[in-house]
């Protein structure tokens, strides 16, 4: 009862049922990292609980975030909080299928094996197009809640915005591959329709835990980016807030807040970079020379902004 109650204690001006998913997805996350070393098993190259380990802490981030920005609002709270509610629920519920999937040593995403994977996999998308319809509706509220800090305002509002695209950019990874296509028409009937890599099928060498390709384009890449500007931007205000105690000139609330706007941009070119790069089938670990100079264009376009930004008074 004390542990319970020193929880609540620490919700308070925190949306309840999101902050309670996002303690309990990290718990689930540290059982993950259990399961990662009790079970061996692997599925198409990947750790099998690597995914719900994944989700987890996406989950959790995801979460308390949302916790706390539906504590924000200064108007339409009730409506922002059910509509909270339900992602909890439709998240919930989807992390249950993902587990049960992964437990059984099946795929959970783009599984056409059995018409149970199938079954599960129709489910979940369905889950997925929920939540994408309840946090569009959240990010409207969020986009006209004005917040008195304007660094803090613009990087809530560009947050959301940008997550949204992120998980948006999700989609790309639901097309049929060319050689599930050819699948189809020679009259077969391919057990995965989709895929996360561009250019190889999916299975081959990836990074640690996050699994992404180290020898062709992922999609899971842009996915994870923009969908996590939910909480990059909203840390960028409050660091130059932080830091605002020993340089004078970040004192100046519009200075942060065009700064905060210019790591909005850059956050949105990143995103754009990666999906670039995963489009055209290149591993995040071997960039080109062209990635390489659309990468040092976008550091540069936005060093020389934030310097600018800075200097002129």
């Amino acid at each position: 009862m004390t542990i319970l109650a020193d929880l609540r204690s620490r919700t308070n001006g925190w949306h309840r049922p999101s902050a309670f998913a996002a303690v309990a997805l990290g718990v689930l996350a540290v059982l993950c990292v259990a399961a990662l070393l009790l079970d061996q098993r692997t599925l198409a190259g990947a750790p099998i609980w690597a995914k719900p380990l994944k989700f987890a802490v996406s989950g959790a981030l995801y979460f308390a975030t949302w916790s706390r920005l539906v504590s924000l609002l200064p108007r339409f709270r009730r409506t922002a909080a059910w509509l909270t509610n339900l992602l909890v629920l439709i998240f919930a519920a989807e992390y249950v299928l993902l587990v049960f999937q992964a437990a059984r040593g099946h795929a959970s995403h783009f599984n056409n094996a059995t018409p149970q994977d199938a079954l599960i996999y129709n489910v979940m998308g369905k889950m997925i197009m929920g939540l994408w319809v309840a946090t569009l509706v959240l990010t409207v509220l969020v986009v006209f809640t004005k917040v008195p800090d304007r660094a803090s305002s613009w990087a809530v509002r560009a947050g959301a915005v940008l997550s949204l695209a992120g998980i948006s950019l999700g989609i790309l990874m639901t097309s049929p591959t060319a050689q599930q296509l050819a699948q189809w028409k020679t009259g077969g009937r391919p057990d995965m329709v989709g895929a996360h890599t561009v250019g190889l099928a999916d299975g081959g060498p990836g990074l640690p835990i996050l699994g992404w390709s180290t020898e062709a384009g992922d999609l899971r890449i842009p996915h994870f980016v923009g969908m996590h500007a939910l909480q990059a931007l909203p840390l960028l205000a409050i660091g130059l807030l932080a830091l605002a105690s020993r340089f004078p000139r970040l004192r100046d609330d519009v200075v942060r807040a065009r700064l905060v706007l210019l790591g909005a941009a850059g956050y949105a070119g990143l995103t754009a970079l990666v999906t670039w790069q995963a489009l055209r089938a290149q591993p995040i670990v071997h960039p080109d020379a062209t990635t390489l100079g659309a990468a040092a264009l976008l550091v540069a376009a936005v060093g020389l902004g934030a310097w600018a930004t800075v200097r002129v008074r």
